[in-house]
This record gives structure tokens, sequence and C-alpha cells, in this order.
């Protein structure tokens, strides 16, 4: 029989305590299976000034941590303790108001990352390691997330080569191999583990502390959020300069896609939906595009194809081809609905996009869980051109409510979507491959053709989209099968 194990996840952001990605999904989702499946787990995060102890029942663990800082010395924290809600997962949070008691998570009001990020993030890696010693817990595997933890890989086999805690096999998932935690070469007196270990084959990297590499290069196991990304980051266009880092670790990589939270994404129980509907009974789909089509104040037409995007209007996005391709998609016969916030230049050119296209555009520059619910439900198709994604949510829950995904085939989108196959009625959206206007255009027409023209591959497709599922069960089976490869490898022993 598989052993059961400690294991202790540390991440900067957990749902439903803190949230800007998908990384607070794993970490709040992630914990709830492996804990059916009989390990004790339990989680680190910061405690932001955002989470209100009252509403989640914080209590104080007695005495205060001391955190060694390096050059900086012992600094001192507060660690409060709650449980993920519904459940008796344990969760800690680093209470140190300096570092965390800021109205962001990251970054200031203007989008600039804080000036201490470096230091913040060292510090709860840090952090968690002492935990361990003063609650006298011992975890076999450390489930570290991004860069923002990432030196923890590296200080068990640094600082905490000999300590008790030193023992615990490290897995390190890469949420986003973009964002890398690079700062100047100083940082190597707070982590405090010696000079030596500032060299191109460990933490430097263009002149400067990479906390990202460092973690590769140290993890006993590294994860993606998806099978098809754990093959990008190993290509020059999508490592981000760490790809022949990561082609170094390949033997110890594995993708392993997320799971959708189905309480929350469901078309038969949601609550911000005019109307309740499932795969046998498509009715109440059509009220919800009317609902949509009215809130958007476009013309309410149940004869004409409705597009939906919910995004961050960011580059990653690819939100600058649809950009370049907005004004041939008006072209088109059809509806489209835009709900996101980003780059000040998308908030001026898609938001202007309604006055000069009234019956066909419908723009919401900001964020609003249930109008995301609404378009996901309203729409008839979702389109997301993304440059890189390395897992993505949006496709599972257009799935899920019967939406297709209109997608470009990279990371997570290309493992989720099964592009159409018009001979056969296989799949359950359209997909493309190049990253302009063109081949964006011409997806989103083809389509537009088969909502027009092929009404029986319409409803297959529907139905194929809504029988998928994308389970957080399926994904903790395979971080189990990981955790028990990597105590084995840090051990060097069959368990």
């Amino acid at each position: 029989m598989r052993p059961k194990f400690k294991i202790l996840i540390c991440a900067s952001e957990v749902v439903p305590f803190a949230k800007t990605g998908g990384l607070a999904d794993v970490a709040g989702s992630l914990p709830k299976e492996l804990k059916k499946l009989g390990h004790d787990v339990r989680v680190v995060m910061p405690r932001y000034w955002e989470i209100d102890k009252e509403k989640y029942g914080l209590k104080p663990v007695p005495d205060p941590l001391g955190v060694p800082m390096g050059v900086i010395g012992e600094m001192w924290c507060g660690v409060l303790e709650g449980k993920i809600p519904g459940t008796d997962v344990p969760v800690y949070f680093i209470e140190h108001e300096h570092y965390y008691g800021r109205k962001n998570l990251y970054n200031d009001d203007s989008g600039q990352g804080f000036m201490d990020n470096d230091n913040r993030f060292v510090f709860l890696s840090r952090a968690c390691l002492q935990l361990c010693k003063k609650i006298g817990f011992y975890p076999d595997v450390i489930h570290a997330n991004d860069w923002q933890t990432a030196a923890i890989p590296v200080l068990l086999n640094t600082a905490y080569r000999h300590d008790p805690v030193g023992n615990a096999a490290s897995v390190l998932t890469i949420h986003n191999m973009q964002h890398q935690g690079s700062f100047y070469e100083g940082l190597m007196d707070v982590l405090g583990i010696g000079w030596k270990h500032y060299n191109f084959l460990e933490l430097e990297f263009n002149d400067q502390v990479n906390l990202l590499k460092g973690g590769i290069l140290h993890s006993t196991h590294i994860t993606t959020v998806s099978d098809g990304y754990a093959k990008e980051i190993q290509s020059h266009e999508h490592g981000w300069g760490l790809d022949g880092v990561v082609r170094d670790r390949a033997g110890n990589l594995y993708g392993i896609l997320n799971g959708c939270d189905y309480d929350e994404w469901n078309p038969e129980t949601d609550k911000h939906i005019i109307k309740n509907y499932s795969a046998s009974d498509l009715s109440g789909k059509l009220e919800c595009k009317r609902d949509l089509q009215r809130t958007f104040g476009l013309p309410v037409r149940d004869d004409i194809p409705l597009f939906g995007i919910v995004t961050r209007l960011v580059r990653q996005k690819g939100v600058d081809i649809l950009a370049e391709a907005l004004y041939k998609l008006m072209g088109l016969d059809a509806q489209f609905v835009l709900l996101g916030t980003g780059e000040v230049w998308s908030h001026f050119y898609f938001g202007g996009a309604p006055g000069m296209f009234p019956e066909k555009v419908g723009v919401n520059i900001g964020f609003s869980n249930e109008l995301a619910h609404k378009i996901e439900a309203g729409s008839d198709f979702f389109l997301m051109p993304s440059r890189f994604e390395p897992c993505g949510l949006n496709q599972m829950y257009s799935l899920r409510y019967g939406t297709l995904p209109i997608v470009r085939a990279v990371g997570g989108l290309n493992d989720t979507v099964e592009n159409f196959n018009e001979q056969t009625l296989e799949g359950n959206g359209f997909k493309f491959h190049d990253l302009t206007p063109n081949a964006l255009f011409d997806t989103v027409g083809w389509a537009t053709y088969t909502y027009y023209h092929n009404k029986p591959a319409m409803k297959k497709l529907i139905q194929n989209a809504m029988n998928k599922r994308f389970t957080w069960e399926d994904a903790a089976r395979k971080y189990d099968d990981v955790y028990y490869l990597a105590v084995r490898n840090r051990r060097n022993i069959y368990i």
C-alpha cells in the first residue's frame, strides 16, 4: 500500500483567502483532495491586510516566530491558524505588518512590484521552514509554488541541509514561467546561504539572483499546470531564458493539469445566472443569452452568435492581436461582449468600441464575478487568443456551460480543448495555431459559419463540451504520484 505523507504546501496566495490568479486555486483546492487520499496536509501563506481574521476564525499560535534573514538579522512575526473553509485542513498565516499589511499582494496601485518583494518572499520561505520546527511538524514533502516560494528548495539543500526539516523532499510547481523573481545580487546576503551559490549553475542569471532558477535546480521534482506547458517551457519561445535550465531537469519534470471547481462553475446550480440549465435541457441557456445581451445593451437576438471574452487585458492574453483583428471581426454578423481590465491602452481601445459598433460590441472595463458567470452562461462561444497559457480555467468553465471555446493551441488550452472535426463531429471547440489577426479572424469565422450552417454539429459540440470534466480529484492522484517519487528520490530508498 502507498504510504501516507506529511505534506506542507507553501504559496503566496490561496483561495478563498487571497487570489490574483490560478496559483491560488491550486493552493486552495489541491489540499482538500490530498486530505481525502489520507495525507496529513497543511498550508502556509502570508496574512495579507485583506484577509479578515474574524471572518475566517483565525486564532493566534502562541509565541512569536523567529525568522533568520541573513545580513538583516533575525526578524519576528506572528502566526495565525485557520482552516480551509468546509474542511479540517490547517492553514498557517504568517503575520508581519511591514511585509504583508498592504492593500495589494505584489504590486502598488500603479502596477509596479513592491521594491522589497525580494525580502518579503524570502521571509515567507524562511518562515515556512521555521514554522515546521515551532509546531513540530516535519513534512515528508514541501510543495513550493512559483518564484515567491522557490527559495524553499534552495534553503532545504543549503541552510537547512543538516536540520531535521531538511529531510523533506521538495516539489516546485511553475504556474507562470514569465515571472521569475529576479533581484539584485545583494539578496544573497539576505538568503544567508553563502556566495558560493551565486554562480551560473545555481542562482545567478543575467547578473541577478533568480529565485525561480534556484528553485528549479534545487527542487527534488518540478511540476507545471499542464502537460503542454511542461513541454513549452523547454523551448526558447516559452522558457523566458531558463529553457536550458528546465531541459537539464526534464527527467524530473511533470505536467499536471489543474482541476476545475464545479461547485462554483455549474450551470445547473449557478446563482449568478438568470436561469439554470443542463446538457439535457438547454432552454435556460437561451434565456441567459438574452439576459447577457440586455446587460450589455445589445439587440436581443436569438439568431446571432454571441462571443464572450473574460480576460486580463495584457499581452499574454493576446489582446493586442484581438485589437488588430477587431475591425475585421466587425464585418461578421455576430456580437461580442468583453469583460476585463489591464493595460491602459486597452481600456481606451476596447472601451471605445461600443460607441463605434453599438449593435455588435459590449464592453465592461473592470471585473465582476457575477458578470463573468453571466458571460460564460450566455455566450455561444468563448474567445481565448493567448500568447501562452500555462493551464487556463475559463476554457474549462466554458466547456461546462456549453459555451464553445475558441483558443490558440498553447499550453493548457491545447490540452483541454479538442478541435472540431467536421467529418466525425468530434471535438468540443475551435483551435488555431498562428498568433496572427488573420488566424484569429479565420477561426472566429469558422465558428460563425458553423453556427449558421451546421446546426447538428453545434448541438453535438455542445453536448461534447458539457460532458467533459477536469477534476481536482484526478489532479491530486497525479500529485500523489509525484510526491511518492520525490520522497523516494530524496531518501534514496524504495518505500
